[in-house]
């Protein structure tokens, strides 16, 4: 696998969106590391989501360490592959119904939503391995059902989305990401999907 070069500028992006911009290149020892996963195959896409567990654990922590490095992020992509492989065995955790009862109102009480919740789960959990015939039909049915849950719940947050996009846009600007570029798309959609669903409690 080679990453493209949009991939590679969405990794950069990333790791300086989560340092808020102090750390927008990459060092020689972190480019290496990103190399060796890419001669490994790793997608692109599991990096960055490994990126923002590391990171979200690091922000519980009352003393994190001033120091970081994309190799600190390994075990999360290891994580990542794991399940990745579960999914290509047909391993799939099944669908997680009860999650609902932890989103907030007024989204619970929606019960469109609700059937949308419920779709997306069990097309997550029934998800046939990347090489079978009708993966991408099946990836494209879940990744709709997944938007219209959130598009409702943008919808009812209503104004309240505002301060949420305000401070989303002020980190890509401060992670050094040109505005309206395919990678700021990108991250932007990645990062306003991730803001949506914890504002009201949606299991991502």
């Amino acid at each position: 696998m080679v990453y493209s070069r949009e991939e590679w500028d969405w990794v950069e992006g990333e790791w300086a969106y989560h340092l808020h911009g102090r750390s927008a290149f990459l060092s020689s020892e972190d480019f290496h590391r990103l190399q060796l996963w890419e001669g490994e195959a790793v997608p692109a896409e599991i990096i960055v989501n490994a990126m923002g567990a590391y990171f979200e654990r690091r922000s519980k922590r009352p003393r994190p360490r001033s120091f970081v490095k994309v190799e600190h992020i390994a075990k999360d992509v290891a994580k990542g592959l794991k399940l990745r492989e579960a999914l290509q065995r047909g391993e799939a955790p099944a669908a997680d119904f009860g999650a609902w009862s932890g989103v907030s109102e007024p989204l619970r009480s929606d019960p469109k939503a609700r059937i949308a919740f419920e779709t997306w789960q069990r097309l997550k959990a029934s998800a046939p391995s990347p090489d079978a015939p009708g993966f991408l039909e099946h990836f494209d049915a879940e990744r709709s059902a997944r938007k219209e849950l959130l598009a409702r719940a943008e919808a009812m947050l209503g104004p309240e989305t505002t301060p949420l996009r305000t401070e989303l846009e002020e980190r890509l600007i401060e992670a050094q990401l040109k505005p309206q570029s395919l990678v700021w798309k990108r991250a932007f959609q990645h990062h306003w999907e991730l803001r949506i669903a914890e504002a009201l409690g949606i299991p991502t």
